[in-house]
């Protein structure tokens, strides 16, 4: 990237920018069209399966068991404060009467034995009272607990209805996941599909970054993107196309590993002006540049302070002299960096 022009390297970093920017666009809207997938198909839910038949009576059992409670609960408060109230009465009745009575005792009045017997009486009644209030309250509760018994046997019934319908529902729900994985991997998979034909065909043409950009995209679309919405079958089908895209890139790097190799004992045999070809004038004074040689890209500083004229592997001509001041400079120089000669035989397909 040193070797390039200032311009070249500016160029080259918004090209970069450019790529990246065409995939954050792309993954925005793969983002909303895989999330707007499972509206192509309505989600089931627990309703749609629940016999109808018998969930509607029950439904309406437990609506007016419900309601019978309710009312019971307000007749009950109701006669509790009229028990309070009777209980009360009769307590103060019963202090009275015990009251006069020890009065009586004391004087000894026979004339009073008809008001004794009348508020004897009077204190029945309101002992009567309070223990028919305590007897609605009992009556009340006795019929409360049968509501409610009532009303759980009727909430059972209904669970178990929904049990059933839950049943139903996760078979449902199952082939709903399916169907809409189905069309999330119909839409991820051929891309990633495009993007590896693209990668291996034009990932250095001239518009590499669209390239690159989508093939960021595509990436992301099927490994990251899809995640979220895989059912638990569907990380065997990620893992899987993860292996076999790993296994192909493996293959392919091997299989290139082997033509570099071929081509570079190819290479030499032979003379140096058609090696000297093949090399691109920024790829040879940026491999010049860290000491490696252009051609067998093996190090040619093995030791000691001065660069050898020739590459000790392959006996490329790496350093030679100016035929103008004799000055030593690289061989891939088109021009001496002492004197502004150009190099009389420089290398084909340099750069004018």
């Amino acid at each position: 990237m040193k070797s390039l022009r200032l311009r070249e390297r500016l160029y080259r970093w918004l090209l970069w920018l450019v790529a990246l920017l065409f995939a954050a666009f792309l993954v925005g809207l793969g983002s909303l069209v895989i999330g707007d997938l499972p509206r192509l198909d309505d989600r089931p839910d627990l309703e749609q399966f629940v016999d109808r038949t018998r969930a509607e009576p029950l439904d309406a059992r437990i609506a007016e068991l419900g309601r019978e409670l309710a009312a019971l609960n307000d007749e009950r408060e109701t006669a509790v404060l009229a028990h309070t109230a009777a209980r009360n009465a009769s307590q103060a009745a019963r202090e009275s009467f015990e009251s006069w009575v020890a009065t009586r005792s004391a004087t000894g009045q026979e004339q009073q034995d008809a008001e004794l017997v009348s508020r004897t009486r009077r204190l029945d009644a309101l002992n009567a009272s309070e223990r028919a209030r305590q007897t609605q309250i009992e009556a009340i509760d006795a019929r409360s607990l049968a509501a409610r018994q009532a009303l759980a046997q009727a909430q059972q019934q209904r669970i178990e209805l929904d049990r059933e319908a839950g049943q139903q529902l996760r078979q449902a729900q199952f082939r709903h996941e399916l169907r809409v994985f189905g069309f999330r991997l119909a839409l991820t998979l051929p891309l990633l599909a495009v993007a590896g034909w693209l990668f291996a065909r034009h990932r250095n043409g001239t518009w590499w970054p669209f390239v690159w950009g989508f093939g960021l995209f595509a990436l992301f679309a099927f490994f990251v993107e899809l995640v979220p919405y895989l059912p638990s079958y569907g990380g065997y089908i990620r893992y899987a196309v993860g292996i076999a895209l790993v296994a192909i890139a493996g293959h392919a790097l091997i299989r290139a590993l082997q033509r570099y190799q071929a081509a570079r004992q190819a290479e030499q045999a032979q003379s140096q002006d058609e090696r000297r070809s093949r090399i691109r004038y920024e790829q040879a004074l940026e491999r010049m540049r860290k000491g490696v040689c252009p051609a067998c890209e093996r190090s040619f500083r093995l030791g000691g302070e001065s660069d050898p004229g020739y590459c000790m592997h392959c006996g490329l001509l790496l350093f030679g002299r100016c035929e103008s001041c004799a000055t030593r400079h690289n061989a891939f120089f088109q021009f001496c960096p002492a004197c502004g000669t150009q190099a009389a035989a420089a290398p084909p397909g340099l750069p004018a």
